[in-house]
C-alpha cells in the first residue's frame, strides 16, 4: 500500500480501530509500509481531534524515523518538518527538508511550531525531562504537544525482546539472539530506557510551561483515560501512554 493511498479505518476510540492497529503491528516486520502508514493516519487524526485541522500549520516531527508521520501531516496540508538524530532510521528516501538533529538541542528558535509531535521516542532518550523541555521550547504559546511512549512495564516495554523483559533485560536479549541468530536492536541503558507512567505524569504535571490536556492509553478502545488514573495497574495495562499537552502562555 502506498503512502498516498489512505485506507479507511474507524474513529478513535473503537474496537474496530484498535483491532486494525493491532493487526498492522503484527505485520510491522514484513509490511512496514502498511503498518506505519496506518499508524501515521491514526496519530494525525488524534492531533486534529484535540486541536484543529493541521492544514497551513507548522508541525515538527521529532524523532520520526523514516518520515511516515511527516508525510501524513504534509498530505493534509501542514508545513511539516522531520528532525531525526539517527541516520540509520531515516531510510533511503527521507522526506524533503529533513534535518539530522538531536531532540535535546533542536536548531530552532523558540515558539516556532503550532504542533510539536513525538511518537514513541521518550523511551529512547536518557533524559526525558530535558527532551520534554525542548519540545515545549519550540512550541508557540497555546500550541499543541503530542507525546507518546511505550512504558517499560507494558507487555511491549522490551520492544523486540518483549515480553521477556519481565524476566530481565539481559536474559531477554540473550533469548532474542538465540531465537533469531542476530543481536537485538535495543540495549537497556543505551538506546532503550525504563520509563514509567507514574513518574512521567508527576514530572509533566509539575512543569510550569505546559498544561496536561489529556493523559490516556494511545491504543485502547475504551476507558482510555480511566486506566491511566489507576496507580500500579496503569503500568501494565496502558501499553502506550499518550500525553496531549498545551504550551502555556509566556
Amino acid at each position: 500500500m502506498s503512502r498516498s493511498s489512505p485506507r479507511p479505518y474507524s474513529s478513535d476510540p473503537s474496537f474496530r480501530r484498535s483491532l486494525a492497529l493491532f493487526r498492522a503491528f503484527l505485520h510491522e516486520q514484513d509490511d512496514p509500509e502498511s503498518c506505519y502508514s496506518l499508524l501515521a493516519r491514526d496519530a494525525v487524526n488524534q492531533v486534529e481531534a484535540y486541536d484543529e485541522p493541521v492544514a497551513g500549520r507548522t508541525v515538527l516531527d521529532i524523532g520520526g524515523g523514516s518520515g511516515y508521520f511527516t508525510e501524513e501531516f504534509r498530505r493534509r496540508g501542514a508545513h511539516a518538518y522531520l528532525f531525526e538524530p539517527d541516520m540509520a532510521e531515516l531510510g533511503e528516501k527521507p522526506p524533503d527538508s529533513t534535518v539530522v538533529a538531536d531532540g535535546y538541542l533542536l536548531p530552532l528558535r523558540d515558539g516556532i511550531a503550532d504542533v510539536t509531535f513525538s511518537s514513541n521516542v521518550l523511551e529512547h532518550v536518557a533524559d526525558p525531562e530535558t527532551f520534554l523541555s525542548e519540545l515545549a521550547r519550540v512550541t508557540r504559546p497555546g500550541g499543541l504537544i503530542y507525546v507518546s511512549f511505550t512504558n517499560w512495564l507494558s507487555p511491549w516495554g522490551g520492544h523486540e525482546w518483549a515480553p521477556w523483559h519481565y524476566f530481565g533485560a539481559e536474559r531477554a536479549r540473550a533469548r532474542y539472539l538465540r531465537r533469531t541468530g542476530r543481536p537485538a536492536k535495543h540495549t537497556l541503558g543505551e538506546n532503550l530506557f525504563a520509563v514509567h507512567i507514574g513518574s512521567t505524569l508527576r514530572q509533566v504535571r509539575a512543569r510550569d510551561d505546559v498544561t496536561v490536556v489529556s493523559a490516556r492509553s494511545r491504543y485502547w478502545p475504551f476507558l482510555a483515560e480511566t486506566v491511566v488514573k489507576a496507580p500500579g495497574i496503569r503500568e501494565f495495562a496502558t501499553w502506550n501512554l499518550l500525553l496531549i499537552l498545551r504550551r502555556c502562555p509566556t
